[in-house]
């Protein structure tokens, strides 16, 4: 059977009125012989009322029943809409979690799915065409019910989509697509046509809100072709893909940013064997995202480390190293929360030189300083002050030319 799996977030469900065009969508594949999962979230608004309400009752929500709560609002969203296809003449069930069942473990709140019933699946869709699935959720061993953070819901939609080898995954949102950088900062941004799956993850990890970093994950992994496109247009989005030849001809094929971090700084740190262990063990241990990373050259057997956290973490980053700090051996802690990374980002980057240092001209020309510089592959990360986010992206896409759609610029 051919299979389309579509998800519609919070926004494209949040009244009557967005659901009938939600409906028109599902209806597009259903008449041309489809069967269809679609995977909803919660009404916009929803989760974060009902978190609201769980703050009222307890100072310290217990994990598991929090997750047991707000999965409720997708729930809600299923029920409602599987009416309005069953008004439609349209064979439905609405579908939770633990009830395909989507195995996940047990940490509560942003749980990591393991396994999907595939079978259980396929019976259904023999005796229903479409299936209206709640996103975010699925159980643990014991089967209670398990939320996958947020943005859960385009997880849910792509591992469904591998689980079942369904044709494709449509990813509607209340933009059009991907773009090369966020239009809300840069009026030139161009939607992209067609994205590799790399390139979209070091978008979504630093920061880009279409899809969520775990989706493109399950994605590339099981090789499920994404369709990023809006709710409310017919116009085509952006596939997320298998990289080719014609995207490793372009060079840079978008500028992301992320504002949520904080650096930190321990000063005069023992340079002996095993000291970084003994610096980013315990953060691992805590669950601590630790991205960009520089040791400074030793002098007289001490060094600096120097490395950015989410600002989330920064209060739990300085109360796990302080209690550590006879056993580290450094003298001074310090913090800084205003800096942002900006980020260029492109497959082609893997075959030609010069990108780095055309970006760092570029950023030098507006007296904008960078405080620190991580690469990969197909990324070169700055650090910089963030007050001057806005610049420094404007800056690399007009550098880059992403506004003419001309990636490639003369290298050496």
């Amino acid at each position: 059977m051919n299979i389309v799996v579509q998800k519609f977030g919070g926004t494209s469900v949040r009244n009557l009125e967005c659901q009938r065009q939600v409906m028109q969508k599902v209806l597009r594949p259903y008449r041309e012989g489809n069967k269809v999962i679609v995977v909803l979230s919660a009404m916009a608004g929803e989760t974060n009322r009902l978190l609201e309400l769980a703050n009222q009752w307890s100072d310290s929500p217990d994990p598991a029943e929090m997750d047991s709560m707000v999965s409720t609002g997708e729930q809600i969203s299923c029920a409602l809409f599987t009416m309005l296809l069953k008004q439609q003449g349209v064979k439905a069930r609405s579908l939770l979690g633990f009830q395909a069942p989507i195995k996940t473990d047990d940490c509560f709140g942003k749980a990591r799915i393991r396994s999907i019933d595939d079978t259980r699946l396929k019976e259904l869709l023999e005796e229903y065409d479409v299936l209206v699935m709640a996103g975010f959720q699925g159980c643990d061993d014991e089967m209670r019910i398990t939320t996958l953070g947020r943005g859960g819901s385009d997880t849910s939609a792509v591992a469904l989509a591998a689980a079942v080898k369904a044709d494709v995954c449509e990813i509607y949102t209340d933009v059009p697509g991907v773009f090369t950088t966020d239009p809300n900062m840069c009026t030139d941004a161009r939607k992209i046509d067609r994205v590799a799956y790399d390139e979209m993850l070091e978008m979504a990890s630093m920061g880009a809100k279409v899809l969520q970093i775990r989706s493109v994950e399950f994605a590339k992994k099981y090789n499920v072709t994404v369709h990023v496109r809006s709710t409310f247009s017919d116009e085509p989005g952006t596939i997320v893909t298998q990289e080719d030849e014609t995207m490793e001809s372009v060079l840079v094929s978008g500028i992301a940013y992320d504002k949520d971090q904080a650096q930190i700084t321990l000063v005069h740190v023992k340079d002996t064997p095993g000291i970084s262990a003994q610096i980013f063990s315990p953060l691992a241990e805590k669950k601590i995202l630790v991205d960009m990373i520089v040791q400074n050259p030793s002098k007289d057997g001490v060094t600096d480390m120097t490395f950015t956290v989410p600002r989330a973490d920064v209060d739990q980053t300085i109360k796990t190293l302080e209690k550590l700090q006879y056993e580290i051996g450094y003298e001074q802690l310090t913090s800084n929360l205003n800096v942002s990374k900006v980020s260029i980002i492109g497959v082609g980057m893997r075959n030609h030189s010069g990108v780095a240092s055309h970006a760092f001209q570029a950023l030098a020309d507006e007296n904008i300083n960078i405080l620190m510089i991580s690469t990969s592959e197909i990324k070169v990360t700055c650090l910089i002050d963030d007050k001057y986010t806005e610049l420094a992206v404007r800056t690399l896409h007009k550098a880059f030319k992403l506004e003419e759609g001309q990636h490639v610029i003369e290298t050496s």
